[in-house]
């Protein structure tokens, strides 16, 4: 498997605050890798960090071969790198179907009512809603809409921050199922998520992050099994 993120001895400070600690990890093609951990670990500031919205201080980010380095975040969304935010960040007074073709800005001369359909397929609902304003969505259907927004790009990667955040339960099992189902279809997927459990069920591996710091690694079904683990984030 090729490796398709390497992000390697990154620190990150917000003014006087050491937010990430030396951190190091990588993604292979085709995984489903996560980062948990409680509030406030860092696993937020990676992502921002690794979109370009933030900067380390050291180390580098090597996303396909490329030094993202000083690549302005515009730049690495059309490398092929899509974050859905934490909150979603949906164009609130645009329709569904807007939304879903802002998604597609990075693309030169693709179909986008093919990729339209693709993302149709896998959230039903958005198609049923495409002339509703996304303001006027429920939680759920907003999460699914700043997915679907993220397929548009044809990611290399897919960044999830806190998918589940806010949502019912049932509403989170549905993420995770489509969570699942873009695995099985290939997509690559970096996923942040409280909800350890959930995230754990579908990774296939998983990095545990406490003040900045990486401090325990192994796969999805290791890290669900771990008595330390199953202590601090599920309850057990």
């Amino acid at each position: 498997m090729a490796t398709i993120l390497k992000v390697e001895d990154i620190n990150v400070y917000y003014g006087s605050i050491h937010a990430i600690k030396g951190i190091s990890f990588q993604v292979e093609e085709g995984e489903v890798v996560t980062l948990i951990g409680a509030n406030g670990a860092g696993k937020s500031t990676t992502l921002n960090t690794i979109s370009g919205l933030l900067r380390s201080k050291t180390g580098s980010i090597t996303f396909l071969d490329h030094d993202l380095g000083r690549t302005p975040p515009h730049k690495i969304v059309s490398q092929g790198l899509a974050l859905v935010p934490e909150g979603r960040r949906i164009f609130l007074q645009m329709s569904v179907q807007e939304n879903l073709e802002m998604g597609a800005f990075t693309q030169k001369g693709g179909d986008i009512k093919a990729d339209l359909e693709k993302v149709y397929a896998l959230f039903p609902r958005l198609k049923e809603r495409l002339k509703q304003t996304a303001g006027t969505l429920s939680g759920g259907e907003q999460q699914m809409l700043a997915m679907g927004r993220a397929l548009m790009s044809h990611p290399k990667l897919l960044m999830l921050d806190e998918p589940s955040m806010g949502l019912a339960p049932i509403l989170v099992e549905q993420i995770f199922e489509i969570i699942e189902n873009l695995h099985k279809a290939g997509t690559t997927i970096l996923l942040v998520e409280q909800n350890a459990q959930a995230a754990l069920s579908v990774a296939d591996r998983g990095y545990v992050l406490e003040t900045g710091k990486i401090v325990t690694t192994g796969t999805g079904t290791q890290l669900l099994e771990s008595p330390e683990i199953k202590k601090a984030y599920l309850g057990g």
